[in-house]
């Protein structure tokens, strides 16, 4: 089990990493202000699904003891 989430955590991780540079890129590019804002939206809601995924894989591995 705390393989599965330490993957999952991973996962979610790198996702937060790819909203963040899609969202950078749109800033950069002059886009839509709309769509800056749902991707921001988008980074935190995958920051707090990553921040419960660490979380749990510590509690399930006992915290590192």
């Amino acid at each position: 089990m705390s393989t599965f989430t330490t993957i999952l955590a991973v996962i979610v991780m790198g996702l937060v990493a790819l909203v963040l540079m899609r969202g950078l890129y749109n800033m950069l590019k002059g886009g839509d202000g709309n769509r800056s804002n749902k991707l921001m939206q988008l980074r935190v809601l995958l920051q707090a699904i990553a921040v419960v995924l660490i979380m749990l894989t510590l509690w399930i591995t006992g915290g590192g003891r």
